[in-house]
């Protein structure tokens, strides 16, 4: 009973409310909210600290910022969105926020589209080597583990695989470390529409997640960049659920040296056998991979499934025979 008290006293509140609703969009900064409502940073970061403290939203940090986000656990979360569904989105203020939040919105895509223009042509020179995106796209989602839930899409770049998958899960969230990338990723996101994917500031050798806390988990594209792809795939192993699966989109073996001085890529490629023994020391059970050749690199994409747990087998009940107990 005291718990719920908390929760209605922390809503009940104009700017509170008004700050739910913002938070249902989007991830955003002290200073976006400060923007948006038109209120001081230290009124802004006293109803941010209220409702973090009653649950209803939660605090995480990106480089130097700190962001907020509706809780998404338990039945608190689904309290926050029941308050959140129940706004009259014609209602003045509520209208007048989410105006506000177009236009900052707008200048990021504006300022990601332009990030995005200036690095085109050497991504662009890359895709012509490969198979189409659209190919892999598609076989990633024909082999989604069935029914799954939360996916995790490690160094997701511009979030163009969440674009794609997270329609297909409930939850879906995408790592990565370069702060340009995650703009970019949030930018192309709401362009979409893309209303259960949230993008986060994380290391692939330290996911901020804890054990056992995804479905599937996909790595596209990233492990050539790796220094230690082995760690890479042990950490995504360590975040799928029993029976679920890491999904890992790469090159097959290459001699493209150029993609090392002009790409950045520490790695020409892998071999089957290769991935193979690194999901299996994380603990995963590989699976048969697939190849896309294309123009001059040939791409692969490499399966690993976590185990469910064994049942344990029920021991005999003891049967009497003669007297005797066996």
């Amino acid at each position: 009973m005291e718990h719920l008290l908390t929760l209605l006293r922390a809503a009940a509140e104009d700017t509170r409310l008004r700050i739910l609703a913002l938070a249902a969009r989007e991830d955003l900064t002290v200073s976006d909210y400060v923007n948006v409502l038109g209120q001081s940073q230290p009124r802004v970061s006293r109803h941010l600290k209220l409702l973090v403290e009653a649950g209803l939203l939660e605090r995480f940090r990106e480089a130097q910022f700190t962001r907020f986000r509706l809780t998404n656990g338990g039945e608190d979360a689904a309290l926050v969105r029941e308050f959140v569904r129940r706004l009259d989105p014609k209602h003045p203020r509520i209208a007048t926020d989410r105006a506000r939040l177009d236009a900052v919105q707008q200048r990021r895509q504006t300022a990601a589209a332009r990030f995005f223009r200036d690095n085109a042509q050497r991504w662009d020179e890359l895709r012509a080597l490969h198979v189409a995106d659209r190919e892999i796209e598609r076989a990633l989602s024909h082999h989604l583990p069935l029914g799954a839930r939360r996916l995790l899409d490690v160094g997701t770049g511009t979030g163009r695989l969440l674009e794609v998958l997270a329609p297909k899960v409930e939850q879906a969230i995408g790592v990565d470390q370069s702060r340009e990338m995650l703009a970019l990723a949030r930018a192309n996101l709401a362009r979409a529409g893309i209303d259960n994917a949230d993008i986060r500031q994380g290391d692939m050798y330290a996911l901020p997640f804890e054990s056992d806390s995804f479905d599937v988990v996909t790595i596209h594209h990233v492990l050539h960049y790796a220094d230690d792809p082995a760690a890479a795939l042990a950490e995504a192993a360590r975040v799928v659920k029993p029976g679920g699966s890491v999904l890992v989109v790469d090159f097959a073996p290459h001699d493209l040296v150029e993609l090392k001085r002009e790409h950045a890529h520490v790695h020409l490629g892998f071999a089957d056998n290769q991935v193979q023994g690194w999901l299996r020391s994380a603990g995963l059970n590989p699976l048969e991979p697939i190849h896309f050749p294309g123009r001059r690199l040939m791409t692969g994409i490499w399966r690993g499934e976590r185990e469910l747990p064994a049942r344990a087998t029920p021991r005999p009940a003891a049967v009497s025979v003669q007297g005797v107990t066996r």
